[in-house]
C-alpha cells in the first residue's frame, strides 16, 4: 500500500527508503530533523527502543549516515536477526533497572536514546532515569508518543509521564537562585522541549553547573525608574510609604493596621488579574 504523505523532511525521505515496515506520526519528522539533524555525518551512537518490523533501524541508519552506530532494543528476542543487516540488537525490558545496567555496562555512555516502545508511565519513565547517567555531553534523551499520558491502560495518570516531565521542569526552575537549597532541584539535565507528543531531554553538563546569580556587567548606570509594577493601584505604594514612616512605625497598632489593608487591596488586585487571564486563556480555548 502507497501511503506516502507530502511531508518535507530529510528524516521523512529516510523512512520512506527504508526496506522495511515502519509506522510514525506525521508530525514528529519535522522533530527529529530540529533535534538529530546536527548529528548527522557524526560518529555517534544512537539507541532506539522498540524494534518491530525493523524499518526505523534502516531509517536512522540512512538518515545519521555509516559513521553512526544504530543499536535496538525490544522484548522481542526475534529482533535479534536485523544483527546481521550490521545492527545491534538487545534485547531487554525497558522498566527494569536491572537491564539497563547491564546494558550501559556493555555499551557505555551514548549520545541520543529514542524511546518508541511500549509507552508505558513506567517504561517511559524508568527508560530517562536509567539513561541519564549515561548520555555524553550535549546528548539527549528523546521519548515519543507521550499522547499515552492522556489515554487510559498505560497506567495511573497521577504519574503519567507528562506529569513526570512536568515535576522536572518545576525541578529545574529550582535552580533559581531563590530555590536552589530545595531537596528537587534538578542538576542533572539542562533543559526539556516540548512538541506534540515528544518530549526531548539535553544534556550540557557545563551550562547547568553555572551557579544561578545575579551579574552586573559594570558600564554606565543611568538608575532609570522601575515600572514594573506601574500597572498596580497606586494607593499599595502609598500605603507602603505610610507604614514606613517613623510616626507611623512608632504606632504600634496603626501600622499593622496599614499593612493588612495594603495586604487586602494587593491580594484583591491579584485575584482580579487571575479572573481577568483566566477568562482570556478560556476564549482562546487554553483552559
Amino acid at each position: 500500500m502507497d501511503n506516502k504523505k507530502n511531508i518535507i523532511s530529510e528524516s521523512y525521505s529516510s523512512y520512506i527508503k527504508s526496506p522495511y515496515s515502519s509506522l510514525k506520526q506525521s508530525t514528529y519528522f519535522n522533530i527529529y530533523d530540529e533535534l538529530f539533524s546536527k548529528y548527522k555525518d557524526q560518529e555517534i551512537t544512537f539507541i532506539e527502543i522498540g524494534v518491530l518490523d525493523g524499518g526505523s533501524l534502516f531509517m536512522w541508519k540512512n538518515f545519521f549516515g555509516t559513521k553512526a552506530k544504530i543499536i535496538g532494543i525490544d522484548l522481542n528476542p526475534d529482533a535479534k536477526k536485523w544483527e546481521k543487516e550490521g545492527f545491534e540488537i538487545y534485547i531487554g525490558d525497558q522498566s527494569k533497572e536491572k537491564f539497563w545496567d547491564d546494558f550501559f555496562n556493555k555499551v557505555g555512555k551514548v549520545d541520543i536514546v529514542l524511546d518508541d516502545g511500549g509507552h508505558t508511565y513506567e517504561q517511559q519513565i524508568m527508560t530517562v532515569e536509567c539513561s541519564i547517567p549515561f548520555i555524553k555531553e550535549n546528548g539527549l534523551i528523546v521519548v515519543e508518543d507521550c499522547h499515552t499520558s492522556y489515554m487510559t491502560r498505560f497506567g495511573l495518570k497521577k504519574l503519567s509521564f507528562i506529569n513526570y516531565a512536568k515535576k522536572l521542569i518545576d525541578n529545574v526552575n529550582y535552580r533559581f537562585m531563590l530555590f536552589n537549597h530545595r531537596k528537587t532541584v534538578e542538576n542533572r539535565i539542562w533543559s526539556i522541549r516540548f512538541f506534540e507528543s515528544i518530549v526531548a531531554f539535553n544534556f550540557n553538563t557545563y551550562a547547568t553547573s553555572i551557579k544561578s546569580e545575579k551579574t552586573f556587567n559594570g558600564n554606565n548606570q543611568i538608575k532609570a525608574k522601575d515600572f514594573r509594577y506601574a500597572s498596580y493601584p497606586e494607593v499599595i505604594d502609598k500605603l507602603d510609604n505610610l507604614s514606613s514612616q517613623r510616626l507611623i512605625k512608632n504606632l504600634l497598632v496603626l501600622r499593622p493596621l496599614i499593612r493588612l489593608i495594603r495586604k487586602i487591596i494587593l491580594a484583591s488586585h491579584i485575584l482580579r488579574k487571575y479572573i481577568n487571564l483566566k477568562r482570556y486563556l478560556k476564549s482562546k480555548n487554553i483552559y
